[in-house]
């Protein structure tokens, strides 16, 4: 049986690197970025389309999204969300939301790397 304890959490042996950080960002369905860390910018780009800039080179990153809201409270907007670097830019995430049906659509969202 395979155990879940604070003894065990490097995976294969291999821990994280010494450089690796978290970075995140929590931006509303209009594009603003309300907080994050390493997050230097959030834009709107059309409906649905996000570009979310961070202080570090990010291409060789996991990135992880969800559709949430931006404030404290409340019930975020069914949705979906999908993620990827952007091209030509390599400090930047590329994200797009859509509704329940999957259409574009603006949701707010929060937004995790690994880099």
């Amino acid at each position: 049986m395979a155990r879940a304890d604070a003894a065990h959490t490097t995976c294969g042996g291999a821990g994280m690197p010494s450089t690796a950080r978290v970075l995140f960002a929590v931006v509303s369905a209009n594009g603003v970025l309300v907080r994050g860390m390493g997050a230097a910018t959030a834009d709107r780009l059309s409906t649905g389309m996000y570009q979310v800039v961070f202080d570090q080179d990010v291409t060789a990153a996991g990135c992880v999204g969800t559709v949430g809201l931006s404030g404290s409270s409340g019930l975020a907007p069914s949705g979906q969300i999908a993620v990827a670097g952007r091209t030509g830019i390599p400090n930047a995430v590329f994200v797009t939301t859509f509704d329940s049906a999957g259409a574009s659509a603006d949701r707010p969202f929060h937004l995790a790397v690994l880099a």
